[in-house]
Parts: C-alpha cells; structure tokens; sequence
C-alpha cells in the first residue's frame, strides 16, 4: 500500500468514527449513522477529486472506502453508549483525521503536478470539508469555524509546510509526514492550551 492509499483509508476511518459520534448526539438511527459517517468521511476527498478532475472519484474507484466508513459506523452505533464525553472524543478523533486527511489531499495534488497555491487549498479542502458537512448537516457548530480555535489555519499550515519542503528538495514522503505533524500539533495545541489566532472586535465608527 502506497502512502497516500494509506492516508486515504486512516483519514476515511477516523473521521467515519467522529460523524458517526456526532451522529449519536443526534440520536439517529443506524441507517442515519452511516450515511452521516460516510458523509464525513469522503465529502472532502469527494471536493478535492472533483475540483482536480479525477476520475472516478476515490471511493467510487475503490468502493471499500464506503465499507470501511461504514464498518465505523456501526462499531460506534453499539459502542457509544460506553463513551463519557463524546464531544471531547468527536474533537480530538477530528484533529487525528485532520492530521492525515490534509497530507492525503496534498498528495494528490502533488501528484498531478499542480501549483503550490492549488495544492495548499487541495489540502485545505481535503481536511476540513467531510467535517463542515458533519456539523452542518447535524446542526452542530462547525468545528471548523469555532471561534477562539485553530482548525483552518492548522490545514493551511501542514499543507505549507509540505510545499516548502519538497520546494527544498525533501522526498515527498517525508514532506508528507511533516505535513501531518504540523497539522495535529497546532491543532492539539489549540485544543489543550488555547493557542488562537487574534478574531475581528468590532468597534463603533468614528465620528
């Protein structure tokens, strides 16, 4: 299995486990799990393949992906009930599933020999969009646009970090992998210590 493959399937996982945890908020059924989890977990692959013109897309091309998204959801469907705070498990599976979805669009990019600014948003699409889908469709706040919370930026960061090094002569793999650190340290640091970018005040206008 090549890396990215790999990144696809561990991406596909975790962020199945965190819409089928969202969806347990909800109190869904089993069917509505699933279709929650698969939603999380290929909608923003689905975005990135589509805006690259890949075809077919990913999970079409390899219908385990929706196997395996589903798999998730049903082991959380019978497990959840264990769990003691969910939404704490929902944010950090999230950043986890972050931190390998970001390089896997990446790399995709990459891959098709795009531009480094089309490939940084490939990234940044890749990570944040299955969950703004979960939230949204859920009626959940996006955990994407939280405010007082690094989440895009970490996405914007990783995908960086990745072009600057293969810009430097670094092997893509390991490029990959630094992306992925990137990724989940600035966003575990946002949800352990607070780290946030400065947000906009409004101010009243001046006379």
């Amino acid at each position: 299995m090549t890396l990215l493959a790999f990144l696809d399937f561990a991406s596909v996982f975790v962020f199945a486990l965190t819409g089928a945890l969202v969806a347990s908020r909800a109190q869904l059924d089993i069917v509505g799990f699933a279709f929650v989890a698969c939603l999380t977990a290929v909608g923003g692959g689905t975005v990135r393949d589509l805006l690259l013109d890949r075809h077919p897309v990913f999970w079409v091309a390899e219908p385990s992906y929706i196997l395996l998204a589903t798999s998730a959801a049903a082991l959380v469907f019978f497990t959840a009930h264990r769990v003691e705070s969910r939404m704490s498990w929902v944010i950090w599976l999230d950043s986890f599933a972050l931190a390998v979805a970001v390089p896997a669009g990446t790399g995709a990019a990459l891959s098709l020999g795009q531009p480094a600014v089309i490939v940084v948003l490939m990234g940044m699409a890749t990570g944040s969009l299955g969950g703004l889908m979960r939230d949204v469709v859920c009626n959940e706040v996006p955990l994407v646009l939280k405010q007082g919370e690094l989440y895009i930026t970490c996405a914007m960061a990783g995908a960086i970090a990745a072009v600057g090094l293969m810009q430097i002569g670094f092997p893509q793999q390991h490029a990959l992998l630094a992306c992925a650190a990137v990724c989940w340290a600035l966003r575990a640091g946002s949800i352990a210590f607070g780290w946030h970018l400065p947000v906009y005040r409004s101010r009243p206008p001046r006379s």
